[in-house]
């Protein structure tokens, strides 16, 4: 017996993907798929490092499904396609996780936990999910190389870094710098201007105000007409105010002196603002009511413009500090002017406190304004606030300073106080804030003209979740403005999706860019490669047979005892990992090395670490340790750049940034040439999935219930990847079953016959020319289909391929093809015709095999292997390493598939026509009318006239030349656009309008106007101006779509129901046989009740209903013995269908 088409009892998606899994594990398929491919061109692709010391999710199944689909076709078409895995060690994520899991604070870190110990703990943690993330890869299907990856804390990988930071450095593109940068007190680190652009950083917040009234020390003559005279500043940051030494004006901006009360405490006051604003802080019913009549507590408080200036006229005008708590010396508390100024909100004054404003801090310098400084205990100088995000205690301040400087009594009630209520493991939301408790002294001091709540957008640490500080630090920079223009310009050659990422998300981006800030004031990363002298001498190390060659100079100089890593025997240019994991190049262990100055002096490390973006963004030359390893590789362009990266929108600022960013400055080169930048997964609802709202969706579930398949086809064709997806698992079900479930019955079908027939595609190819029309109309969709999938994939629109793929499995091949030929595969003889049906539906399941299995690489496999299996036509190891379909024009006949859309689309209206009216397709109906546009669309309906036919199960198609035959049209006036038209014309307008004919009507249509012949003369109606509504004629229904009308006779005659009842009887035996178990060749005898609804029926179409279900019999009797009811709308039979 010949080999037989595997049978399979059912479509258990879940159980194929764990068969698949073990049949490519046996077989060692991923890794064919590279080796086969040697030789071959190259498609480099680059995996963005994930961290394991988190538990993978279900955006993860999106994000990886996304990359493998591409990776799968292009090693399809003949690439090879290397995909190393990588994992992300260093940065705030897994420093912030190990201290949760120890109880501590940053501040512990080398006091009750060593460096050494801490980091130990780093490293351990952040591969503690390596299990489930390689599990997670492994079921899912994602190719990747998970046995040898890159690891960022690897010392290899970290020489690579610093090999990049000295070319930065070299290039004069790295330096330090004192500036105001976002820093996280809760992390403990300022943070990058990437950092600070991940989505979701910026939040609206509600946050209490104040426009604080500050004391005029030397006004002009008018101010002192009435009360005391202030200036008003608005601030978002009432905790800042302290710090305050200098008020901004604009330029350009005029001023007014309002005389007026505070409302607070009913003084009389006279006070500076922006005469723009002027109505934003006063009740302009209030202006001109007389001052003296005001009583506190009056709703309307009165006030008088007295005198306007321009900015420059207040520039230098002094003020009294508002919190004498500190003195910041000589120059403060005066007015500077600033450009930046503006009435767009506020009062047009600006409150300038120079730590804590990158642009305060600039005006106040170019205006020689002193910052506050608080001394420490280390005799530097600090902000008011320190590095948690606390006014400073009094004992942590230099002892002289705080008797010369701080006004203790003052200072005191307030020491300690977080400016913060998320930095104060101790307060929650609820509680009073220092911004409040500073307005309630400032409303009692007369210093406050109005406090109230206030929605703005503020940034928050990507990582803790709470608000970042604007703070002074001392920073490395990477000076990546200089390479501004370059990165715009070579952004433009990517091939961005969506483009609108590229230009919009990512190009402006990058016309906005600062500097980035490299440092970070951490323990566990990649060390800032750079030793200093105490004046200021610098080297940058970029290798670590560099920093031997350095120890053996400080050795000698004796500043070192001795080398440690020649006393750990590790051998420069020896590029194993046994020799590099030797030495350890994170702290402390780097921080213990001292260098030699070329002037003598001691150097010691800067302290910081770097950016762990950097590391990310490094990858491309890290992950082979360029240049000491694979330098000509990656310098001849055969491992770099990327043709194609993908990754979620969150890396739009951080991963695919400092990709670009690094290629641009280092190698004047695109880090990639492609990418997908994929969108969120969402809930059901549109929400973010998370733990705490319990509407997370668990990975490792999903595809123990579905298969991993189904999620996958799923997540690619519901929406194109860079749109967020709405994700339900009702969605998936879907997919399993309309798809797959199409798929496999499709090929169940196919499998039952041919093992009957015994066909393995033994024999010559039918000729195309010898073939019917359906099964050349097939194969031209098909490779049409080819040839579409094959341009999709291409452009990187997955979703698009996927969709067609889908459309035609369950349009053309299932609902259509197969529907139509099922006769062809049930004749006892191989003819010629069957043979052609055979290998025709052969050819169309592998080849939808091929173009699935990107994004369905399980089912894909199972349903090949299983085709192949048989015939030998193609690689029986796997879907995978086979061709990708070649497309043929030869087997296109677009002319023939235009006739079959035109047969499938009218049959579709039909039907749809039938379920309005509830007809079902087995009562026949007598007659369809088509009007037709033009002869060929005539022409292609009579060549498939008979083909609708007999789907539709209708008598006969007659053709009309226009619709008035089988539609009655009114019109419709529109009279808010033709009443300003006509005017008093109007009234007989309608009336001519309501009164046109069916021939009128259609004029009117065809020429897009008409025009009316009144009493007062002529009127044209244009088409645009009326609504035309059609009405079907009694006893006919009608459908359209786009230029194609048709129309159903929907009367049921008694000869047709005849019929009908003889098609729903086969229908009915047919499922008798189904449920029976009986074999398809099996010959049956049948009995029936008799019954006056049905019995005529049966006698005139015995014959049919017999040939129809394989019986050699069909008796009426009275009474049927244990027979099978058959429930009708209104009546019952009996039946008894006995296998001969």
């Amino acid at each position: 017996m010949g080999k037989r088409f595997a049978e399979h009892g059912q479509l258990d998606l879940s159980q194929v993907n764990k068969d698949v899994l073990k049949e490519w594990d046996e077989n060692d398929v991923f890794s064919k798929s590279m080796t086969e491919r040697e030789g071959c061109p190259s498609f480099i692709f680059y995996e963005g490092p994930p961290s394991a010391n988190g538990m993978p999710g279900i955006h993860h199944v999106m994000a990886r499904s996304i990359k493998d689909t591409f990776c799968r076709y292009k090693t399809m078409k003949g690439y090879q396609v290397k995909r190393k895995a990588g994992w992300d060690t260093h940065g705030l994520p897994v420093e912030l996780g190990v201290e949760k899991k120890l109880g501590i604070t940053k501040e512990a870190i080398g006091k009750t936990i060593s460096v050494a110990d801490y980091n130990k703990e780093c490293r351990q943690d952040v591969m503690k999910y390596t299990k489930e993330w390689t599990d997670l890869t492994h079921k899912m299907g994602y190719w990747v190389d998970l046995d040898n990856p890159y690891i960022t804390y690897d010392n290899r990988y970290i020489e690579t870094l610093w090999w990049l930071l000295k070319q930065l450095y070299n290039k004069n593109l790295l330096y330090k710098g004192y500036t105001i940068q976002p820093y996280s007190p809760a992390a403990g680190t300022g943070l990058s201007s990437h950092e600070l652009n991940q989505p979701g950083c910026y939040r609206d917040v509600k946050d209490t105000t104040v426009v604080a009234q500050f004391r005029i020390k030397n006004p002009k003559p008018e101010m002192t007409q009435w009360g005391t005279p202030y200036f008003l500043a608005w601030t978002t940051t009432p905790w800042t105010l302290p710090s305050n030494t200098a008020l901004c004006v604009g330029p350009k901006i005029d001023y007014v002196a309002v005389q007026t009360y505070n409302g607070y405490t009913g003084e009389k006051i006279t006070v500076v603002l922006a005469k723009a604003l002027l109505y934003n802080h006063f009740n302009k019913k209030a202006e001109g009511l007389p001052l003296e009549e005001y009583k506190q507590g009056d709703k309307l408080i009165p006030f008088k413009v007295i005198a306007e200036y321009k900015g420059p006229e207040l520039v230098g005008m002094e003020y009294e500090q508002l919190f004498p708590w500190v003195n910041p010396g000589e120059g403060a508390f005066r007015v500077i002017p600033g450009d930046y100024v503006t009435t767009e909100d506020g009062t047009g004054i600006v409150h300038i406190a120079p730590t804590f404003g990158a642009d305060d801090a600039m005006v106040a310098k170019a205006a020689g304004i002193p910052p506050l400084q608080m001394v420490d205990k280390k005799g530097e100088r600090r902000p008011m606030v320190d590095l948690q995000g606390k006014f400073y205690l009094l004992d942590e301040l230099d002892e002289n300073f705080v008797k010369e400087y701080v006004n203790v009594a003052l200072y005191k009630e307030y020491e300690g106080r977080f400016v913060k209520n998320a930095y104060d493991p101790n307060l929650t939301d609820k509680d009073e804030t220092l911004d409040i408790s500073i307005c309630m002294q400032m409303k009692a001091a007369n210093q406050a003209f109005k406090i109230e709540k206030h929605v703005h957008n503020y940034p928050h640490c990507w990582r803790t979740d709470k608000p970042v500080l604007y703070y002074p630090l001392d920073s490395w920079f990477i000076r990546s403005t200089a390479c501004k223009e370059r990165m715009i310009e070579l952004n433009k050659t990517i091939n961005w999706k969506p483009e609108s990422t590229g230009t919009g998300r990512f190009g402006k981006w990058l016309e906005n860019l600062n500097d980035w800030n490299l440092s970070r004031s951490r323990y566990w990363g990649t060390p800032l490669p750079i030793w200093r002298s105490e004046n200021k001498e610098e080297i940058c190390i970029g290798s670590v047979e560099e920093l031997y060659n350095e120890i053996e100079k400080a050795v000698a100089a004796g500043f070192m005892k001795s080398n440690p890593y020649k006393d750990n025997g590790f051998v420069p240019g020896v590029y194993t990992k046994e020799n590099y994991d030797k030495i350890d190049l994170h702290r402390p262990y780097v921080d213990d090395i001292i260098l030699v100055s070329e002037s003598g002096l001691p150097m010691k490390r800067e302290t910081d670490l770097i950016d762990v973006w950097f590391d990310s963004g490094a990858m491309p030359y890290a992950q082979v340790h360029y240049p000491f390893e694979h330098k000509e590789e990656l310098d001849s362009r055969l491992i770099y750049p990327a043709d194609f990266i993908a990754e979620g929108i969150d890396q739009t600022r951080g991963w695919f940034f400092t990709l670009h960013a690094i290629a641009t400055m280092v190698f004047d080169s695109v880090a990639y040439k492609a990418v997908i930048s994929n969108g969120l997964v969402l809930d059901k609802n549109g929400n973010k999935m998370s733990k705490r709202l319990g509407n997370a969706v668990d990975p490792f579930g999903a595809i123990e219930e579905y298969g991993s398949d189904p999620l996958r086809w799923y997540m690619i064709t519901n929406s194109s990847p860079w749109d967020n997806l709405k994700f339900d698992a009702k969605g998936v079900d879907e997919v399993r079953r309309k798809f797959f479930g199409t798929l496999y019955n499709t090929y169940s079908f196919f499998a039952l016959y041919a093992n009957v027939d015994g066909f393995e595609y033994a024999e010559a190819e039918v000729p195309m020319n010898e073939r019917p029309e359906i099964d050349r109309w097939i194969l031209s969709v098909l490779h049409s289909l080819i040839q579409d999938v094959d341009a999709c994939y291409a452009d990187y629109e997955p979703t698009k391929a996927g969709r067609l793929i889908q459309d035609f499995v369950n349009d053309n091949l299932s609902n259509w093809y197969v529907r139509l030929n099922r006769k062809r595969f049930w004749g006892s003889s191989m003819s010629t015709d069957k043979l052609s049906a055979y290998q025709t539906l052969y050819t169309c399941l592998e080849t939808v095999a091929r173009l699935m299995a990107p994004i369905a690489p399980f089912y894909a496999d199972r349903l090949y292997k299983d085709l192949v299996a048989v015939t030998g036509r193609g690689n029986a190891v796997s879907v995978h390493l086979a061709q990708f379909p070649v497309f043929d024009a030869s087997f296109v006949d677009k002319e023939l598939e235009m006739r079959m859309q035109m047969a499938q689309d009218v049959t579709s209206m039909v039907l749809a026509l039938r379920r309005k009216v509830n007809i079902k397709v087995r009562q026949p109906l007598q007659c369809i009318m088509i009007p037709v546009t033009d002869a060929k669309q005539r022409e292609r309906l009579e060549a498939v006239q008979s083909l609708i036919l007999s789907e539709v199960n209708v008598k006969e198609l007659k053709f009309v030349e226009n619709d008035r035959a089988i539609l009655v049209k009114k019109v419709k006036c529109n009279f808010k656009k033709m009443g300003p038209k006509f005017g008093a014309q109007m009234g007989a307008v309608a009336a001519a309008v309501a009164g046109l004919t069916q021939d009128a009507i259609a004029e009117l249509e065809t020429n897009g106007s008409y025009t009316l012949a009144l009493p007062t003369g002529e009127a044209v109606v244009e088409v645009a101006d009326v609504e035309i509504l059609s009405e079907d004629i009694p006893g006919w229904l009608v459908a359209n779509d786009g230029k194609l009308t048709v129309a159903l006779d929907v009367v049921v005659t008694e000869e047709l129901r005849r019929e009908g009842v003889a098609r729903e009887l086969v229908n009915r035996i047919q499922n008798i046989r189904k449920s029976s178990g009986f074999e398809i060749t099996d010959k049956i005898s049948i009995c029936l009740s008799k019954n006056s609804q049905t019995d005529d029926a049966v006698i005139e179409y015995n014959d049919y209903i017999c040939n129809q279900v394989l019986a050699t019999g069909l008796e009426l009797v009275d009474e049927v013995e244990d027979g099978t009811e058959l429930s009708f709308d209104d009546f019952s039979l009996f039946i008894k269908v006995v296998k001969n």
